[in-house]
């Protein structure tokens, strides 16, 4: 059942996880429809932020931005202050002109990776995008066309190597899954395991809780 208004209403309703900010990720393979899916859910929440991780990856570190994030958006909502980073143009290739981010009461967070180990501490809830990585590939390949070949071909390899090494479905609350009409949900691993998100292998960048 497509009932983005309730799920909005359950976010809005969750406990703070960063600072004054109830942070939610969208996870899942490229070409899963995580854009367009988290698009709707910030308007269901009448208009929440979103953090598009495309706009802190660069050409040369596909998954290094985990620094960025840090210091440029997760500590200053940490302490209810706006936070500000330079979005990366994919055509230019640099950084851009610097972006406002609000500690509104729930911001969104939307990209291959969302969910990662050293973000996983600060988040309020994380979604994954349940959709295969083939198709959801092919998807991404057909939307962005053939001039675009060489850059999948690098990308899919290292999407494979990321989750392989740092998977986040294991961590999600919920999976939800793109119908004809609408989204279908269902319990993630997190809540169906029982896993504590708060508890991760390796290092962590997030405030302890």
């Amino acid at each position: 059942m497509d009932d983005l208004a309730r799920h909005a209403e359950e976010l809005a309703a969750l406990p703070p996880s960063c600072g004054p900010v109830r942070l939610v990720a969208v996870d899942g393979h490229a070409g899963s429809g995580k854009s367009t899916f988290t698009a709707r859910l910030a308007a269901a929440l009448g208009g929440a932020p979103v953090l598009h991780l495309d706009d802190l990856a660069t050409h040369e570190e596909l998954f290094g931005w985990t620094g960025r994030l840090r210091d440029q958006v997760l500590l200053p909502l940490s302490r209810g202050e706006t936070a500000r980073y330079a979005p990366y143009d994919w055509t230019e290739r640099r950084f851009g002109p610097a972006r406002t981010l609000e500690p509104a009461p729930v911001v969104l967070v939307e990209g291959v990776g969302a969910g990662r180990r050293e973000v996983r501490p600060w988040l309020a809830a994380l979604y994954w995008m349940e959709l295969g990585r083939e198709e959801s590939w092919e998807r991404g390949r057909r939307r962005d066309g053939s001039a675009l070949t060489g850059f999948w071909d690098g990308w899919t390899r290292a999407e494979e190597r990321h989750f392989a090494e740092d998977p986040s479905r294991p961590h999600a609350d919920a999976l939800v899954r793109q119908l004809p009409v609408g989204y279908g949900w269902s319990p993630g691993p997190a809540v169906t395991a029982g896993v504590n998100r708060d508890v991760t292998d390796g290092s962590r960048i997030g405030p302890s809780r």
